[in-house]
């Protein structure tokens, strides 16, 4: 492999042919600023268009500054990436960018988590002397995500994860010059668009341009109600994410003091979305070996691979693009919705309250649950199972505002019977978790025998596509798994055109899982951060003492108090669902 050698701020750095001089500065120790930039290397996802130029350097021998984000390193090169020419460029375009932005910081979103923010303070700007036009669009607001396009840089990380990564489509540049601007096509509103919410577009916007929909000031008013009882459900990916947002290295296992923070915020009573996962099994399980008997039947109408449907933005890109195939999927609910549909029947019954006065709240990694709670079909007379859903990061605002010390908490248990879980009700937070839970116990009915290693080793990874054969005594089960919905879409390509050969597909629409989710605290390209995540949730899952979904006690009692057996006509009618041909829902607004 060729080597190049070339010289940055008076060091000599060699590095590989093809190396870029940000890179080259980063291996020696160099940090440049960067605005529009974005490399998460281990998910392949890299935005350098060199747009912003804030990171520009200076390179003998060239009349203009070099942006370092997408020029290649030389043989010989002299580089200075801190010269005072280089300093003023940086300060001047930062400036200019400014100049068309609003200076709303205090009532931002995105205010001490903003990238432009950051480097403002970086670079020492204290005044803005280019005063020009003020570009205005009408704000676009959907059940998940807010655009405020009068904050977008035309940094365009937003559109390379939703075009090129995730391939939903939605986000591109329009317009030209001081109208352009990265918007839906025909500049339509995400609600009105194949938008899955999955909140990859807000992980990435460096400013205030995309955010979640805050549900903060609706929960405040619902705990302070006293003819309210509020119940929260919380999903196995915060706790693995939640620590960061108050110091706490990432990977750090916060599983106690979350449970003691929901109390302390005053909810009435305090579950674990875990339990419902243990229950998603339960349906999900009995859905794929029903299937797989009838495969091994013989039956030509069967219909395999069957796919998880865990994941509501995935749930809604196949909805959009591939609604002929939409009696593939398992039609079990998402265990957020699983528990809404238990709390307010099952729990409400046994504490005697009326299903509209409890309020269901759900903690949750992901923005697009939020979508999730406003489908109808999770209604019952207009009344949602689940009435709304607060991100990862909204709950870390909530303490801050709530001045609880959250570090120094002690830790407790969730309540019961809606909090008891298994290891295989924690894996759900990662990608390959879902289908290892379903292996452990559709191992188990399958064979009548116990499964004694129940680490499915071959089914974890951060690889965008695995595959793998599980031998369920003799009967060799093909699996896939996908995260991100740029993957899925190949896998489901294959099974449109008759090439899978799976039995079941695991799919996912964030990097890495729920752990990725479009609702955790930032990372800013740092995947080290959601391996260390990833970490966590397989610890917590080993420390369990019971690791299979069918062996929950308390999933045990819902069936023999309430639901009968899994695919029971109760359990079909509170836990499962059906899927909608969405390609007609999609129009241009006039």
């Amino acid at each position: 492999m060729e080597m190049i050698r070339l010289t940055i701020d008076k060091k000599t750095v060699e590095v590989k042919k093809g190396t870029t001089i940000l890179d080259a500065a980063k291996s020696i120790g160099i940090n440049i600023p960067t605005l529009c930039y974005l490399n998460m290397g281990d998910l392949n996802i890299e935005n350098k268009p060199g747009g912003c130029r804030v990171c520009v350097v200076e390179v003998d021998g060239r009349r203009n500054l070099a942006p370092s984000c997408a020029t290649e390193c030389m043989p010989g090169m002299v580089v200075s990436t801190h010269s005072m020419r280089v300093l003023n460029a940086r300060k001047t375009v930062v400036q200019l960018i400014l100049s068309d932005h609003p200076f709303d910081c205090l009532v931002c979103a995105k205010s001490g988590n903003c990238e432009l923010q950051d480097l403002a303070i970086k670079l020492g700007i204290r005044d803005v002397p280019y005063i020009g036009e003020q570009s205005t669009y009408r704000e676009d607001t959907s059940p998940s995500i807010i655009r405020d396009v009068d904050k977008c840089i035309m940094c365009r990380r937003c559109e390379v994860m939703c075009n090129e990564v995730q391939t939903v489509g939605v986000l591109s540049a329009i317009n030209r010059g001081f109208q352009s601007v990265v918007a839906p096509a025909f500049e339509m509103n995400l609600d009105h668009s194949v938008c899955t919410y999955c909140g990859q577009c807000v992980n990435v916007c460096p400013t205030g341009a995309l955010t979640e929909v805050d549900h903060t000031n609706q929960l405040i008013n619902d705990l302070a109600d006293p003819d309210k009882v509020v119940v929260v459900q919380t999903a196995p990916a915060v706790r693995a994410a939640l620590g960061e947002a108050f110091g706490m290295e990432p990977g750090t296992l916060v599983t106690g003091k979350l449970a003691t923070v929901l109390r302390e915020l005053g909810f009435d009573y305090v579950f674990d979305t875990d339990f419902a996962a243990d229950l998603t099994i339960m349906e999900e399980g009995t859905e794929l070996l029903g299937r797989l008997s009838q495969h091994l039947q013989g039956d030509p109408d069967v219909k395999l691979p069957i796919l998880t449907s865990c994941c509501p933005a995935w749930v809604k890109f196949f909805e959009h693009n591939f609604p002929e195939m939409k009696d593939i999927p398992s039609t079990a609910r998402s265990p957020q919705q699983m528990f809404g549909a238990i709390a307010k029947t099952y729990f409400a019954d046994k504490i005697n309250v009326d299903r509209k006065k409890l309020i269901v709240v759900s903690i949750m990694p992901c923005v697009a649950k939020k979508y999730e709670c406003t489908r109808d079909e999770f209604k019952v007379d207009g009344n949602p199972d689940v009435d709304y859903s607060v991100s990862t990061r909204e709950l870390a605002h909530l303490i801050k505002r709530a001045n609880i010390d959250f570090v120094s908490l002690p830790d407790s248990d969730f309540d019961n019977p809606l909090g008891e879980s298994t290891g295989a009700g924690v894996i759900f937070g990662v990608t390959g978790g879902v289908i290892e839970a379903a292996v452990r116990t559709a191992y188990e009915v399958h064979t009548g025998k116990a499964l004694e290693k129940v680490d499915f080793k071959q089914l974890r990874g951060l690889e965008g596509i695995r595959s793998a054969t599980v031998d369920f005594d003799g009967l060799p089960i093909n699996i896939g798994i996908a995260h991100g919905l740029g993957n899925a879409r190949k896998l489901l390509e294959d099974i449109k055109s008759g090439k899978s050969t799976y039995h079941a597909i695991e799919i996912m629409a964030c990097p890495g899982g729920c752990i990725g989710g479009g609702g955790q605290p930032y990372i800013h390209g740092d995947t080290s951060i959601l391996k260390a995540r990833q970490k966590a949730i397989y610890a917590e899952d080993a420390g369990k003492t019971l690791r299979k979904s069918h062996e929950n006690p308390y999933i045990i009692k819902l069936y023999e108090e309430f639901l009968g057996k899994p695919l029971s006509e109760k359990a079909h009618h509170l836990l499962h669902t059906h899927y909608f041909d969405r390609k007609k829902e999609v129009f241009i607004e006039e």
